[in-house]
Order: structure tokens, then C-alpha cells, then sequence
């Protein structure tokens, strides 16, 4: 009796408070298991897992927790500031499931000038930011940043070429004749002029966009008094460029140059986080996030942990601005201090243009609450109706849509997308380039044999039948297979799962296409099933067309995407130790591959970074015969 005791949460705990430290630092709670549930900071450690060594007095999420922990491990830190950067990092990478977790880690896009080159390049950047230039953003979308790179280019006649591209000109490009670009590769513009553009558009990006835009005013009012119209016409439209580019974000700042706006709408239990990005008093976009947290939590406690993940692999801006007072709104304004490595504000406004831009976030974020409220109830039925459509035991929770894209057997690839409660979960499309030598170009059944195989014998190695998505909820398994084709291709699905006598069913629905391929009359085909048809206003075949349709679009662009990779590949990539320094190098000095092809092994060795050696193997490379 004394053994089980022992075992229970809060005896566990209170064992490891005997030897805990009263400074700050992050703890861990781990199940029976080994999984940690819950990762924390505090200021004291010890005051802090005391508090964990009784039931009394704490809501029903935190002794759940308690009474599941088995094992706890611990982080002593310098600061609490410290603490609770490794918190936010801890999170997003173990994603336990007692913790508020940012469920969509996206991506933002920046805007790059690039400065590693002589004629900078305008670029759009998501990533490591490991080349040499100036970062701009982030942008909310990959079309926000198209938009103001095609209005900069308009304004400042930047190049967005390739630095290979730049380097085998020898006439302006079409970019230069629509007047987009300067054409500093053919020396239209020389280099110090085209530096020129550059500081001027750094300016203008950085928020001087005032001096800049009253600047381009007084050249352009002096070159129409000295007559030279054309180049008056040329300025004027560089300014209509700017007021375009200051004018299509929505709601833009006048006091507030460079801030991050968040803000926070709970409703039936979801919580909704929409974040803003202002930029050189400009509004650079917004995004809605739906962090996974339990509803008895409160909004600053949501809030707080979000903002803290949020920052954990980005930069923050000089400002940020909260929709909600936080606890401990000191730790997190050091913590993102260190991050950014300057002094960062954390402010709730009460008035004023700070307010309004946190009331516009505010309003957004109940608008989009709703919608995916809306939807999520939506596609929860459309499931149940599948379910009941199709004789489902269940109503399904993941549904994998297979495709193949080839031209005539070349290039091709499989996709596999995936759709759930939360619709369409673009984080678990995959991509599968047939590797099998001994596929008859254009057989169907042996790309799909491939992808399957492939497919299922890396998921029966890595996840339990019952494992899923900590972060979504989306399964790791299956519960049905929809597959493009008609009882053929359906059949060879069923034989290919067979054949790995895999640890759950998994229900296959084959729907073919109606005669002459007219939506609305496709069969499907299941097994113990006469094929059927759906009525034509069915939702649930219009929900099944667009799923088959998304993999179909999915498998195409991806096959597109790996021919034009092949079509314009680099005789250059195809010599071993030619990284991008070098053939970067090799492109700048000849000009282009075929003229590498050309030179001599003395002029290759002649350049830095070539040794003799290297210079003989690229000779050797295009002079085999």
C-alpha cells in the first residue's frame, strides 16, 4: 500500500523538491512513459514544483497533470529572462500536451537586398538568413512580398535577376524595356548610380519613406522647369510606384514605425491570435493563428506563452503591442531584449493610434474565429456524411488522396494530400519521385505500388496505430484511401496493402470519372460494394471531387516543379566539388557554363578558390571524348 502511494503524482514531485535550487530555471514533467507533458519556467524552482506537490486549490487541467507526472528533470538558469527562452524552445520542439503550443509555425517571407554583388540584387527571402544584405520584413504572405517587390522594382529599377543571369547579359533584358530595371549588367546605369537606387530604396524600406518620396518630388519638379520631360515622366511614375506600395496594406501607422500588433479572441472554447506586422509606418500584412490550449485558460496566460513561442526563432521589432495585460510582462520584454540583442517595448495602449491599431487586430481576430468556427463545423459534417455515404464504422479523421503526374513516364511523382477535421492539412501533403528503374513508362499501377509501399512501410516503422499530431490532432494513420482511378487502380491498391499486412484497416474508396470525363457522374468502387454512383447535387460528392481535385493539382505543380529543375540544370552542378561559391565564381568570370566548357585548364586554375586539380577535372568534365 505504502509502494502505490509512492507512486502517485504529488509524492513524486515532493521528492524532488527536497533537493531543488531556490533560482530560476525550467522544469520538465514526464508521464509513465517518458513523454513530457508539461514544461515550465520559474523564478524559483523550488517555490514553484511545491506547488505542485498537492491537489488543493488548482484547476482540473493541473492536477490531471500532476497525477500523470512519473519523472521530472530540471534546467537551472542564469535569469528568469533566460528561462524563459528555453521554455518557449523546449515547447515548440517536445510539444507537450499540457502546454499552450503555437500550432502553425509559419514561414514569413522578407525582402532581401542582397549586397554580396556589385549591382545588388531585390529578392524575396524565407529562411536562414545566411547572404550578405538587408533584411526587410516579415511580410504576411508570399503575395504581399510579390507586390512590393514588383512596386519597388517599378520605383528604384532594382534588378531580381540571378547573379548567373546578370553575369552572361550582354543586352538589357525585357525587365529593363518595362521598365523595371536600370540594366547596370549592360552598363546602362553605372555601378555608382545603381548604388544610388539601392541606399534609396534601404531608405525607404527603413521608414524614411518621407525624405525619400521629397527628394524624387524636387528632381522631378526640377528636371520638368530645365524641359528634360521624359525623365520628369520616369520620376513621376516612381513616385506613383511608392504612394502605391504606402497605400496597399489596409490600415498603415503615422506615430508608429515598426511594430508587431497581437491580438487575442476566445469563443466555444478556441482561441484565435491575430498578428500584425507594420513596417516603415506601413502595414505589411496579418496572419491568424489558433494555438492549441486548454479553454479554462485566460487570455493573458494564452497570450503569453504564445508570444513567447512566436519569438523563438524570430526577431522581434523595437515595439509590440498586446491586446491584454500580462503577469509577467517585465520577463518576457527582457527575454525578447536578449533575443533581438536591443532594448524591446512591451506596451497594452489604452488610447490613442497604438489603440486603434490593437482594436483593428482585435476585430480581425474575432472575424476569423468565427470563420474557421464556421468551417471547422462545416467540414465536421460534410465527415459525418462521408461516413454514412460510404458505410464507415466511424466518422473518418484523416483521409489520404493519392495522384501520379508524368509525361510519359518522365519525371514522374507521386503526391499524397491529406484532409481531416480542420479541412485540408497542407502539413502533411507529401511528395514522392518514382525511383523504381524497372516501371514501364506510363504504368500507373507500378508508380502507385511504389508510393504506397513506401508510404506505409515508413509509417508501420515510425508511429503507433493510435499515435497523432500533438500540435494538430490530426492521426498519423489513415482511416481511409481515396484513389484516382477506377476497379483496376483500386484493386492494385488493395494487393499492395495486403501484401504489408499492416496493423489497422484502412477503408479504400476508387472513384473513376464519368463518361467523357464529366464531374458529376464519376463511380466509385468499394470493396464488398457494387460500384455506385452519388447523386449529382450530393455535398458529399462535391466534397470528394474537390479532394481528388487538390491531388491532382498538388501532383501536377510538383511534377511541373522537378521538369523545369531538370530543363534548366547547370552542366556545373554535375561536377563533384562544385558547390555555389564556386560555380558562382566560374559564372561571374566566364560569363556562362558553355563558356567554362571553353577554357583552357591555366585560365580555370587562374581563379581563387580553383586548384590545378579541380581546374582538371572541370576540363576533364567537358572534354571527355
Amino acid at each position: 500500500m505504502t509502494d502505490q502511494l509512492d507512486r502517485t503524482g504529488p509524492d513524486i514531485i515532493r521528492r524532488f523538491v527536497k533537493t531543488l535550487p531556490s533560482g530560476p530555471g525550467v522544469y520538465r514533467m514526464l508521464d509513465e512513459g517518458g513523454n513530457v507533458i508539461y514544461v515550465g519556467k520559474a523564478r524559483n524552482l523550488k517555490a514553484r514544483v511545491t506547488n505542485y506537490t498537492r491537489y488543493e486549490g488548482n484547476s482540473v487541467r493541473i492536477n490531471r497533470m500532476i497525477s500523470a507526472t512519473r519523472s521530472m528533470e530540471f534546467v537551472r538558469t542564469e535569469t528568469e529572462a533566460a528561462a524563459l527562452l528555453l521554455e518557449a524552445n523546449l515547447i515548440k520542439r517536445l510539444k507537450p500536451r499540457f502546454n499552450v503550443l503555437l500550432r502553425d509555425d509559419k514561414s514569413f517571407p522578407y525582402i532581401l537586398i542582397a549586397t554580396d554583388h556589385e549591382a545588388p540584387e531585390l529578392a524575396k527571402h524565407r529562411g536562414a538568413r545566411r547572404r550578405k544584405g538587408h533584411y526587410f520584413g516579415p511580410f504576411a504572405s508570399a503575395v504581399a512580398v510579390n507586390r512590393t517587390i514588383t512596386a519597388l522594382q517599378k520605383a528604384f529599377l532594382l534588378r531580381n535577376c540571378s547573379d548567373s543571369f546578370y553575369a552572361a547579359r550582354t543586352r538589357p533584358c525585357l525587365q529593363h524595356q518595362i521598365k523595371r530595371c536600370s540594366a547596370p549588367c549592360t552598363g546602362v546605369i553605372s555601378v555608382p548610380d545603381y548604388q544610388a537606387l539601392v541606399e534609396e530604396a534601404r531608405d525607404f524600406l527603413s521608414g524614411k519613406s518621407k525624405a525619400v518620396q521629397d527628394h524624387l518630388q524636387k528632381e522631378m519638379n526640377a528636371a520638368a522647369e530645365g524641359l528634360d520631360f521624359e525623365r520628369a515622366a520616369m520620376l513621376r511614375d516612381r513616385l506613383g510606384a511608392l504612394a502605391l506600395i504606402q497605400g496597399g496594406g489596409g490600415v498603415n501607422a503615422q506615430t508608429v514605425a515598426e511594430a508587431d500588433v497581437f491580438a487575442i479572441h476566445q469563443e466555444a472554447g478556441n482561441f484565435c491570435v491575430q498578428v500584425f506586422f507594420y513596417r516603415a509606418h506601413q502595414n505589411w500584412g496579418n496572419y491568424a493563428f489558433y494555438p492549441r490550449a486548454d479553454e479554462n485558460l485566460s487570455l493573458p496566460e494564452v497570450l503569453e506563452a504564445f508570444v513567447a513561442q512566436f519569438y523563438e526563432n524570430r526577431t522581434p521589432p523595437a515595439l509590440v503591442l498586446l491586446s491584454e495585460d500580462l503577469a509577467e510582462a517585465e520577463v518576457l520584454r527582457e527575454a525578447l531584449s536578449v533575443r533581438a540583442d536591443r532594448s524591446v517595448k512591451i506596451e497594452t495602449p489604452r488610447r490613442g493610434e497604438k489603440r486603434v491599431l490593437v482594436e483593428n487586430a482585435l476585430t480581425n481576430a474575432r472575424e476569423a474565429l468565427g470563420r474557421h468556427l464556421s468551417d471547422s463545423a462545416s467540414q465536421r459534417k460534410l465527415l459525418e456524411a462521408m461516413g454514412e455515404t460510404f458505410g464507415l464504422e466511424e466518422t473518418p479523421r484523416r483521409i489520404e488522396i493519392y495522384d501520379n503526374s508524368h509525361i510519359q513516364g518522365t519525371n514522374a511523382v507521386g503526391a499524397m494530400v491529406v484532409a481531416g477535421l480542420e479541412g485540408l492539412s497542407k502539413k502533411h501533403y507529401r511528395t514522392f519521385n518514382i525511383k523504381s528503374k524497372d516501371l514501364t513508362p506510363g504504368d500507373d499501377f507500378g508508380m502507385m505500388r511504389e508510393v504506397l509501399t513506401r508510404r506505409f512501410t515508413r509509417l508501420a516503422a515510425e508511429s503507433e496505430v493510435d499515435a497523432e499530431d500533438e500540435a494538430t490532432g490530426m492521426p498519423d494513420w489513415p482511416d481511409v484511401l481515396l484513389i484516382d482511378g477506377g476497379a483496376g487502380q483500386t484493386n492494385a491498391v488493395k494487393a499492395v496493402l495486403a501484401e504489408m499486412n499492416l496493423p489497422r484497416e484502412v477503408t479504400i474508396i476508387g472513384i473513376a470519372k464519368g463518361e467523357e470525363r464529366n464531374a458529376g457522374r464519376e463511380t466509385f468502387f468499394m470493396e464488398g460494394r457494387e460500384p455506385f454512383m452519388l447523386p449529382a447535387r450530393d455535398p458529399v460528392l462535391y466534397y470528394v471531387q474537390r479532394l481528388r481535385d487538390e491531388a491532382h493539382r498538388f501532383a501536377i505543380g510538383t511534377h511541373r516543379a522537378r521538369r523545369k529543375k531538370e530543363m534548366v540544370k547547370n552542366p556545373l552542378d554535375e561536377i563533384e566539388g562544385i558547390g555555389p561559391t564556386r560555380k558562382r565564381a566560374l559564372l561571374q568570370h566566364f560569363g556562362s557554363a558553355k563558356a567554362v566548357s571553353r577554357a583552357a585548364v591555366s585560365d580555370l586554375a587562374a581563379l581563387p578558390g580553383i586548384s590545378t586539380a579541380m581546374a582538371q577535372m572541370i576540363y576533364d568534365h567537358f572534354n571527355r571524348s
